[in-house]
């Protein structure tokens, strides 16, 4: 465990060497400032619900100059409008194959995001509606991967580190190569704090290993397609008591049939194992558990 803690260090520190200068505060000049008007002509006065949570909808959005894209709303967010500023100046600054580009922005009635279209939906839509076409393994195999990758480059690769994340199958968008893109990232709720620093490591450590917990139970949706929402207590259970018998298959989503690999979905099961006992009693640092997926399936995260 202290190698790992190490090597995370060792990454970090490596990585600030190559800081760029912080975002000056003001308007966004990298991403678009969109008028509330615009966008709530684009989402049909905000009846283009792709899916509702806690923390505000997303929309389904066609402007005229800019064609399709996804709208989210920050129900969560009244900071004043510097303050809003710079959380998208970071969110703008994220790149990687398996986050959602962000497009705009909005600060009017409602605080809104937007984002490129993802052309499949949601991973949700996908294990949940029995009119789509069921996922394939290998299919499943590259979500598992690319989110895995995606939270590996905001825990470790990313300046500032980014510690909220939600990851669950709503969050999870599929374009249409059916790659992998996180949607739900950035906003702390910290007066606008994504860095941690005036806040307990304690703290930060709790943010890391929730993540951490939710990229496990992600992986057992996969497997199982079942939901994890509520918090997943039945599929806890299940990983927490099984046993590499006969019985782990009876759990395995039907819509799999028989076509997938044995060995591979034994290997991700047992990461996600490891991911979900992580949230009480790390097993392995970040960037080990991220370099033991990718040593345990073998499917590249390109």
């Amino acid at each position: 465990m202290a190698t790992g803690s190490g090597t995370d260090r060792l990454i970090r520190k490596i990585h600030g060497c190559f800081r760029p200068p912080p975002p000056p505060p003001g308007p966004v000049s990298f991403v678009r400032h969109y008028s509330y008007k615009d966008i709530k002509k684009a989402t049909g006065s905000f009846c283009r619900i792709i899916y509702s949570d806690a923390q505000g909808a997303a929309y389904r959005a066609n402007f005229d100059d800019a064609g399709l894209a996804l709208v989210k709303e920050v129900k969560e967010f009244d900071q004043s409008d510097e303050v809003f500023y710079r959380e998208v100046q970071l969110l703008g600054r994220l790149h990687h194959r398996h986050l959602l580009a962000l497009r705009g922005f909005c600060m009017g009635q409602k605080s809104l995001l937007v984002f490129d279209n993802v052309e499949n939906g949601s991973l949700k839509d996908h294990l949940n509606d029995p009119l789509r076409t069921p996922l394939n393994w290998r299919t499943r195999l590259q979500i598992a991967n690319g989110v895995a990758a995606a939270l590996e480059y905001l825990l470790l690769f990313n300046d500032p580190p980014v510690y909220h994340v939600s990851v669950n199958s709503s969050n999870v968008m599929l374009d249409e190569n059916f790659i992998a893109k996180l949607s739900d990232v950035g906003f702390l709720g910290y007066s606008g704090n994504h860095t941690g620093t005036t806040h307990p490591k304690d703290c930060i450590e709790a943010e890391s290993r929730n993540i951490i917990f939710q990229l496990g139970m992600l992986m057992l949706e996969l497997i199982t397609g079942q939901s994890s929402e509520g918090g997943g207590a039945n599929l806890i259970q299940w990983v927490q008591e099984y046993h590499l018998g006969s019985s782990i298959y009876k759990l395995i989503d039907p819509d799999l049939g028989n076509d997938y690999d044995s060995r591979e979905l034994r290997n991700l099961l047992e990461v996600a194992r490891l991911c979900i006992k992580s949230r009480d009693k790390p097993v392995l640092s970040a960037a080990r558990l991220f370099r033991y997926l990718q040593k345990k399936i073998d499917n590249p995260v390109s």
